[in-house]
């Protein structure tokens, strides 16, 4: 460990040692003291250059003290809902009481805020930012006036002494009559607390009272940063405070946690950002330890969401993170997943790369749930808070280039949006599918909410909603009823083209890729669907037991991607169960189900009508598709081999995820690879009874030439195995 981080390890012990102090019966001096401390070694963790001025300490101190507001307004806001029918008048003036008390400290002002101090915290005076009573951990504060400029020195190991000058604020001596005044009000205030324990304790018979008052508090609400840069520490407090609630509360007091303005300062932060970025974000992480994390499809899963970045890491210098879209709809976190990734988005604008999924959209997310999760949430706000996330969803880019050879989008390729026609017709000129290139994904305008089903701006529905195949060329995905079907040739003609080695993209689950035998089961988070000479093609989804509703539900794993320096190319694939997480109600009714791929799915494409040509319009692709029909599907896709799994009903058995033919094996980089399981030249156990009927005698038959098939894969590798150690013997 050098020394650096060690600095940062001891820093980081100091703000845990005085988080975790008790301040009662200490100073006004010593407390000050101990925040400038903390704040001192905060900065040093978070990498802040900028010194710690009278501000920073202002916004900690005042975070302790809307703690202690936070409890006030929940005691209020909760003995404000309940019923008092069947108390008399005592009882009744006794719960009034406890609401009096707790609305007089419920108020305190945001220092730094644009918002009025309408109340003193304690007494009737109005505050301000430079004269603030409050009380902290038990201990009583007289606020900052001045500051003094001391030296802190951080020794070396070889004993040299790094001097660095930090601001040092001096507490205001109060005059004697400021003291006896505080002391006075102290004490009013312990009097009433006083009272308020000994009037509920003779209220044991009311249970009613008891248990509104025993419920989890609310936790603290979420402050803006006064100077509007998110902060580490900022992004720790949300993630934690947004964790906590949902295990404790309902979608209803969502507000409470998360105030409208700090929400509509979040999203403007963000959005500023995105703005300013391209439709296809060019990444640069070419530094030997760069590593780019890629994650599919989240889909309001927030608890799995942290698991992802907990596990992979979270974004650093060397580290960075591309999210393929579908942040929202179907889960019942979308706004916090969302609110999430735009902090991070905020915090390290050119680390975290956040590209826009089909249900980033309006008509997806009326449909879908994310419409009236917000407005659940934010009661009569939420109208407007929602069509903040709409703005800025329009703002998002819609694919990404790492390292100049890794292509990420959610859907995948797309459409020119040339216009032309073909002269093969002579009854009627067909207006034919050509493949786009990035450069005209630069031209599209992608501030529409809904993605067109025509004119020059389709290009944008398909880079939202199109869908590999393992037919060759460009067809119009009837399944979907928009964007395109693209086969194994398209992807070798985009990476030739683009002169790019992957493609990542995301849009296909569990549920959509069910019954398609032809392309993964997507079980396991991740599978390649075409593998030609250029380059590969995979579908990631780090969705995991999706969807959180539905009247079908999967045991699919989620999946990320690793992508290492200096071979951006090969990634590393990292699957995951699914995290444990809160019940929930859904937002959306869970019988609309989206529309997916159907079964026949490649039996749509052949029925095309001529108005809907499958060819690549101006190149030649006969040689192209001759090269690439070995190699373009990858063994991997093969779920099971030719002609088995159509002879099987799982569904009729009850079977909804029946066993695949790949397996989940480690890779050379800490990562999983997908391995097709072959074919034993003999199969133990058959045949079978004749008087075994279907669908059972076909699973039977499944079952043991898979079992067959694993045991000669296990005998073959392990044979591999010994004649690879005798030859480094030998």
């Amino acid at each position: 460990m050098d020394r650096e981080e060690r600095i940062k390890n001891a820093c980081k012990k100091i703000v845990e040692c005085i988080n975790a102090m008790s301040f009662v019966n200490l100073d006004d001096q010593r407390v000050h003291s101990l925040v400038m401390m903390r704040e001192i070694a905060r900065g040093v963790v978070e990498n802040r250059d900028r010194k710690v001025t009278k501000s920073d300490v202002t916004r900690a101190l005042h975070s302790s003290i809307e703690k202690m507001a936070s409890a006030c307004r929940d005691i209020v806001y909760k003995l404000s809902k309940m019923s008092y029918k069947g108390l008399d008048d005592e009882r009744i003036q006794s719960l009034l009481r406890v609401k009096e008390i707790a609305c007089k400290h419920a108020k305190v002002a945001s220092v730094g805020s644009d918002f009025p101090i309408r109340e003193s915290f304690v007494g009737e005076e109005t505050l301000t930012s430079n004269n603030i009573d409050a009380l902290v951990g038990g201990a009583e504060i007289m606020m900052i006036e001045g500051s003094l400029e001391v030296e802190a020195e951080i020794q070396n190991e070889d004993g040299h002494n790094a001097v660095q000058k930090r601001p040092v604020t001096r507490a205001k001596r109060a005059c004697d009559k400021g003291v006896q005044d505080r002391e006075a009000q102290r004490k009013i205030l312990e009097d009433e607390l006083v009272e308020v324990k000994a009037q509920l304790g003779n209220e044991d018979d009311q249970n009613q009272v008891q248990e509104a008052l025993s419920q989890p508090l609310l936790p603290q609400a979420l402050i803006w940063p006064s100077d509007d840069r998110v902060t580490l520490q900022w992004i720790q407090d949300l993630t934690s405070t947004i964790t906590q609630f949902s295990h404790n509360h309902t979608p209803s007091e969502f507000h409470s946690i998360m105030p409208i303005a700090v929400a509509n300062k979040l999203i403007d932060s963000a959005s500023s950002i995105l703005s300013k970025e391209p439709n296809c974000v060019e990444i640069n992480c070419n530094g030997e330890d760069s590593r780019v994390v890629v994650v599919g499809d989240i889909h309001g899963q927030f608890h799995d969401l942290l698991y992802v970045l907990e596990n992979a890491g979270f974004p650093s210098e060397n580290q960075f993170y591309v999210f393929n879209g579908n942040y929202v709809d179907k889960g019942a976190w979308g706004l916090e997943v969302f609110l999430l990734l735009l902090a991070w988005k905020a915090f390290m604008p050119h680390r975290v790369y956040l590209l826009r999924g089909n249900h980033e959209s309006k008509e997806c997310t009326l449909t879908y749930g994310f419409e009236k999760e917000v407005k659940t949430k934010f009661g009569d706000q939420g109208e407007y808070v929602y069509n903040k996330c709409l703005e800025c969803f329009k703002v998002l880019p819609l694919a990404s280039v790492i390292a100049g050879s890794v292509y990420t989008t959610h859907g995948g390729l797309f459409r020119s949006i040339r216009i032309s026609s073909s002269r093969r017709s002579r009854r009627k000129r067909i207006q034919r599918l050509e493949l786009g290139s990035l450069n005209e994904l630069s031209e599209v305008t992608r501030s529409l909410i809904d993605a067109p089903y025509e004119g020059l701006n389709i290009l944008l529905t398909d880079v939202l909603w199109s869908d590999p195949s393992l037919r060759q060329g460009l067809s119009k995905n009837k399944a979907r009823g928009r964007g395109l079907w693209w086969g194994p040739d398209c992807t070798e003609a985009f990476l030739k083209m683009s002169k790019l080695k992957l493609i990542i993209r995301s849009h296909e689950g569990p549920d959509v890729r069910a019954g398609q035998h032809h392309l993964g089961d997507m079980l396991s988070g991740y599978c390649m669907d075409h593998d030609g000479e250029s380059g590969k093609l995979y579908t990631l989804f780090s969705a995991p037991d999706y969807p959180q509703f539905g009247r079908k539900l999967y045991t699919n794993e989620g999946a990320y991607a690793v992508l290492k320096s200096p071979n951006f190319e090969s990634p590393s694939f990292h699957s995951f169960k699914a995290v444990e997480r809160p019940k929930a109600d859904p937002f959306f009714t869970v019988d609309e189900e989206d529309k997916k791929a159907s079964s026949n799915h490649e039996d749509e494409i052949a029925s095309e009508d001529v108005d809907d040509e499958i060819y690549l319009g101006e190149q030649d692709l006969t040689s192209m598709q001759a090269q690439t029909s070995t190699t373009a599907v990858s063994s991997s896709q093969k779920s099971s081999p030719v002609g088995m799994t159509s002879e099987v009903d799982f569904e009729a058995l009850g079977i909804s995820n029946p066993p695949s033919w790949t397996v989940l094996l480690p890779d050379d980089v800490d990562g999983t690879k997908l391995v097709q399981v072959p074919q034993a030249p003999e199969v133990e156990g058959l045949p079978l009874s004749p008087n075994l009927e279907e669908p059972h005698k076909s699973a039977y038959e499944y079952f043991f030439k898979l079992i067959a098939g694993l045991k000669h894969m296990l005998q073959t590798r392990e044979t591999e195995t010994k004649g690879q150690k005798r030859q480094r013997h030998d």
